[in-house]
């Protein structure tokens, strides 16, 4: 009978494509363990790094009762976070009942101030006035909520009102952060509550000049600038020339600006593009030419008290002061 020989091969005659380090081990174990006996190659087997073969045993788990526990306890805490933050509108009692009703609000211009410029222009140029009703909220929670002082960040997230001589003038403030999984929820549920018939929609957003791409210089004088989009159903001239590519809108603005374009509602998003965090007056200036020239329906305070302008250029100062 032919003896049986056994030969040893070192790791580094071996060669093995980069990831199969586990094939290389196996085969220089099973050599070192044939030179003491043959191997029974109907066992299966498992390499490890320390030259051993081991038997592999393989068992079937199933799901006990703590893994069923776990997942429904994961569930719960699932769905409680999305009631959370689910977007939640509070109308007015006099609203409210129109609602119920069947009757949608009656409007021919929407303007949506998103981001604390727009926003604080609003509140200096035009909400100074004793013209307008307070006629609901919209209150988003989310990890980024903060609340203005004097509110809950449930009561400052976003406010409706509608002008006093014109119920069909409405103005949105929108001061406070909004999820990317509640802008569905937000743009719906307003939007459902409005009537689409001869609506027109102006959106009113601020974001930093470092998010503008352009091949050419922008120097310090550039800042702060506008730029437009607007719907396929928007018919008339934008005050500003059009956002060039590959720049983008995003957020709230973008969300509504979609929901309009489905929907073939007129609507323009205006995007101020500045230097500066926080509200300032020269940032706010540059809103101006959006509002005049709905002057015949939104009466514009071009020269508005220095202390209300004081009032929001301090707060942001105080709160902005990490970064000078």
């Amino acid at each position: 009978m032919a003896e049986k020989r056994w030969k040893v091969m070192p790791p580094q005659a071996l060669s093995f494509p980069q990831g199969l380090c586990g094939v290389m081990v196996l085969h220089f174990s099973v050599c070192m363990h044939s030179m003491f006996e043959p191997l029974n190659l109907s066992t299966t087997i498992m390499a490890t790094f320390f030259g051993e073969v081991l038997s592999v045993y393989s068992r079937a788990v199933e799901e006990d009762d703590d893994e069923l526990d776990e997942n429904e306890e994961d569930e719960q805490i699932r769905r409680e976070l999305e009631e959370k933050r689910e977007v939640h509108l509070h109308w007015s009692p006099e609203v409210s009942e129109s609602l119920k009703s069947g009757n949608k609000l009656q409007c021919s211009n929407f303007v949506l101030a998103v981001g604390q410029n727009a926003s604080s222009f609003l509140s200096v140029h035009i909400l100074s006035t004793a013209n307008w009703d307070t006629i609901g909220r919209a209150s988003a929670w989310n990890e980024r909520s903060r609340a203005v002082t004097g509110q809950s960040c449930e009561e400052s997230a976003c406010v409706f009102y509608r002008h006093k001589d014109n119920p069909t003038v409405l103005i949105c403030q929108v001061s406070c952060y909004v999820a990317e999984d509640q802008l569905f929820q937000w743009t719906e549920k307003v939007f459902d509550c409005l009537q689409h018939r001869e609506l027109n929609v102006t959106v009113l957003s601020d974001t930093s000049v470092a998010d503008y791409k352009t091949a050419d210089y922008l120097g310090g004088s550039s800042a702060p600038f506008l730029r437009s989009l607007h719907t396929s159903a928007f018919g008339d001239q934008p005050v500003c020339q059009s956002l060039e590519q590959p720049n983008i809108v995003t957020g709230l603005p973008a969300a509504v600006l979609n929901h309009c374009q489905v929907h073939r509602i007129a609507a323009v998003v205006y995007q101020c593009y500045s230097d500066v965090i926080g509200p300032d007056s020269v940032t706010m200036e540059t809103y101006k030419p959006v509002l005049t020239k709905l002057g015949r329906s939104i009466q514009l305070d071009l020269s508005p008290s220095t202390d209300a302008l004081r009032k929001f250029v301090r707060t942001t100062d105080l709160q902005s002061n990490l970064y000078i």
